[in-house]
């Protein structure tokens, strides 16, 4: 039980430094006002409809406004991690946190379910066999 919570606990917390340090992208893809395509890490994929943004003549030049817009959300991740020592704690701390740790770890130490009543008592001499005198054998 002991040893299951603790690699339970152990890996939750792996995990929690690794998700919280992660950083990633969401690219989403919009045509017009509806959502056509989200991605992780990658570029979305394209609607198929991107215009042309100039097209130029001889003549005149003409700007087409394109109904497609490419939205990315970048969600940081935590970069300073302080790593702290145990001599950096003043005494109090120190106390505090070995008196924990101590009752922490007793704490899911096992109790005996075999109590023996008699320990303190020698057992009596036996003189004779009671098996031999009784004629009880066991085959």
């Amino acid at each position: 039980m002991k040893k299951a919570f603790h690699k339970i606990t152990s890996i939750t917390m792996a995990f929690i430094v690794v998700f919280s340090t992660m950083s990633f992208t969401v690219n989403s893809h919009f045509c017009g006002d509806m959502l056509v395509g989200t991605s992780y890490f990658v570029k979305a994929e394209s609607c198929g409809m991107d215009m042309k943004r100039e097209t130029k003549s001889e003549d005149c030049s003409v700007m087409k406004k394109n109904c497609c817009q490419d939205v990315a959300s970048v969600v940081e991740g935590q970069d300073t991690l302080k790593i702290t020592s145990f001599d950096a704690l003043s005494f109090n701390q120190q106390v505090f946190i070995a008196s924990f740790y101590h009752y922490y770890v007793t704490l899911f130490e096992g109790t005996h379910d075999k109590v023996i009543s008699f320990k303190n008592y020698k057992p009596p001499l036996v003189v004779r066999d009671i098996h031999v005198l009784d004629e009880v054998y066991l085959i």
